[in-house]
């Protein structure tokens, strides 16, 4: 059964503010769209204890008025499904029929991306998803930093895109932060309904794009697509379709919205590596497990057994490690617990 969803009523003041805020020109880093443009361009991160980084940005200004919608993808730069999905999305939005604002960020870890290094900037060996940032701290602080001021403190909404690594053969699901406050988690329960991912994950707090966003008062979601790597033709269009049934479902894009219920879980545990050695998978993603079902296991170097790894909860596969590569205390694996789905 599907349903239509709307924007809630109860928006709260600092999104309507938002709307209303809407300028004729909006400008973010080198880019500088005149309403119904849509123009390229960099926030530029210049060199400090470090190298200077150049971020691409896509401004999409719509030629009517309405919010600004952030689009944030590459934090890790071998995610690559959103990396490829973006781009091909800013292709597909018509300034004319636009109402509000898109900003695109396609990849903020360049080095990352550029040097084939998972989940870390070669450049400082730092993530590039804790925020606020820290403007004369590293590369990767510095960037954050940037986004921060230059982009979210100056969005209305904003989507925070991840997938699967190098290592991580991983379902396409998205996190949601609940709050227990309202109008914020109806408003973010929605748009996580309107990406229509057949899993969603709910988390508490951290230092995430997506918690940071909600703690300015801000609705903020994660979404993952793409796996071990790979920028698969089925991954990048569910990306892409799905952030044009967000932007239809804050009424940026003409269209209504139907939306399939989603498998809902009410966080995962992770599954870590106790020893170095070689892993193998014996379960794949979406596998339904039982607390103390073997999903892997580790050989030494000469090939002997030496560790079986266990669900330590019964519950859905979300994640395996799908490379042979393990030290002790890595990741291996999540397994995420079924919950009832928070829809009132």
């Amino acid at each position: 059964m599907s349903l239509s969803l709307q924007v809630p009523s109860g928006l709260s003041v600092l999104l309507i503010l938002g709307v209303a805020a809407h300028a004729a020109d909006v400008t973010v880093g080198t880019a500088v769209a005149h309403s119904g443009q849509k123009v390229n361009g960099f926030i530029k991160v210049p060199a400090g204890v470090d190298a200077g980084t150049d971020m691409p940005v896509i401004v999409i200004n719509g030629a009517k008025t309405g919010p600004v919608l952030s689009l944030i993808s590459g934090s890790h730069g071998t995610e690559y499904g959103s990396i490829v999905a973006l781009p091909k999305l800013a292709q597909t939005i018509d300034p004319a029929a636009l109402s509000g604002t898109v900003v695109i960020l396609p990849l903020v870890n360049v080095a990352s991306f550029l040097q084939k290094v998972p989940h870390r900037n070669p450049i400082d060996n730092r993530g590039l998803n804790n925020y606020p940032g820290k403007a004369d701290g590293s590369q990767s602080e510095r960037a954050v930093a940037a986004i921060y001021e230059q982009v979210i403190q100056k969005s209305d909404y904003v989507i925070d895109y991840h997938g699967g690594d190098l290592d991580e053969n991983i379902l396409p699901f998205a996190y949601w932060t609940k709050t227990n406050k309202e109008p914020i988690d109806t408003i973010t329960r929605d748009m996580l309904l309107a990406f229509g991912l057949d899993m969603i994950v709910a988390k508490s707090g951290g230092g995430s794009l997506d918690s940071t966003v909600i703690s300015l008062g801000k609705p903020g979601i994660t979404v993952l697509g793409g796996r071990s790597g790979t920028a698969g033709t089925e991954d990048v269009q569910a990306l892409v379709r799905g952030t044009t049934n967000v932007m239809r479902h804050l009424k940026m894009l003409p269209g209504t919205v139907p939306v399939e219920h989603p498998l809902w879980l009410a966080h995962y545990s992770v599954l870590k590596g106790d020893q170095e050695g070689i892993f193998y998978p014996v379960a794949v993603p979406r596998a339904y497990v039982t607390k103390g079902m073997t999903v892997g296991y580790i050989t030494n170097f000469f090939g002997e057994k030496v560790s079986e790894i266990t669900a330590p909860v019964s519950g859905v596969l979300i994640y395996i490690n799908s490379v042979p590569s393990v030290k002790k205390g890595d990741n291996l694996g999540y397994v995420g617990e079924l919950a009832e789905p928070p829809i009132k």
